[in-house]
């Protein structure tokens, strides 16, 4: 026989068995049900003692842990969803626990205290956005997703007209908007109008005026911030509607300026 022949026969054996054990009648052997007498009373009642058979501490909590698991997926908002997540952790920590399985139990034994640190997180972003609410446009909030970066004199951070893809807060140093000739000190917000603009272009140039270092953050983390957390949309678009109103303001003064500079007509 040769080499493909031997290999025929054994994939032909193979299906032969697969075939055999998916009938339905050996299923229904194996489950322990009479093929020749199916009702829904006798699945109901073989399903019910296999309840019975296999009801156990362990297998009650990862019972609990998958209805908790299932809950996140039908959750719409991230705050209820961590909540869900946590609860369900524990009890499959639990689970694992009980049943004396080590990688189970270090597995979700260590995403409870990731879920909740997620959670407080989120938390504590909720109650910035609804502080926005009362004038509160403090930036402290959004460090924890940004990351330092250094300028030393002369650098340019930006420039006018290019694709926008990242947002800036001052943290040390000074820095010109080259267009408008005004200084931006520590604590400002820089680039947040690229955001916005329907083909993300800068609207100024931005200079390093001294060494310096800002905090810079991702047009791609903004969207998802404020996709895990609407209230977010709000609060940038309050602080963004305040940096538009100061340079308004601004403008209109240098235009007022402008116009009592003018010499006056003979």
């Amino acid at each position: 026989m040769t080499p493909a022949a031997d290999l025929s026969t054994i994939l032909n054996r193979i299906l032969d068995t697969a075939a055999d054990n998916l009938r339905v009648a050996k299923i229904l052997i194996q489950l322990g049900l009479d093929p020749d007498n199916i009702t829904y009373d006798a699945i109901f009642n073989r399903l019910l003692e296999l309840f019975l058979a296999n009801i156990t501490l362990a297998n009650l909590f990862a019972l609990i842990g998958a209805i908790f698991f299932v809950a996140t997926l039908l959750t719409q908002t991230m705050v209820p969803l961590r909540v869900a997540n946590m609860f369900g952790c524990a009890f499959f920590a639990g689970f694992g626990a009980l049943a004396g399985n080590i990688t189970t139990f270090l597995l979700y034994f260590l995403m409870v205290p990731i879920n909740a640190f997620r959670l407080r997180q989120m938390l504590n972003l909720v109650k910035k956005a609804r502080s926005a609410t009362q004038g509160n446009t403090s930036m402290e909030w959004l460090k924890p997703f940004m990351t330092e970066r250094k300028y030393r004199k002369g650098d340019v951070l930006f420039k006018r007209d290019e694709t926008a893809n990242e947002m800036f807060l001052t943290m040390t140093g000074k820095f010109l908007v080259k267009e408008i000739n005004v200084e931006l000190p520590p604590g400002r917000l820089m680039g947040e109008l690229g955001f916005l603009s329907p083909d993300n272009k800068r609207t100024a140039t931005v200079t390093c005026l001294e060494d310096g270092h800002v905090l810079s953050i991702t047009y791609e983390k903004l969207l998802e911030i404020y996709f895990q957390n609407p209230q977010f949309g709000y609060y940038f678009l309050v602080l963004t509607s305040q940096r538009l109103l100061e340079n308004i303001a601004r403008l209109e003064g240098i235009i007022a300026q402008n116009k009592l500079a003018q010499p006056a007509p003979n």
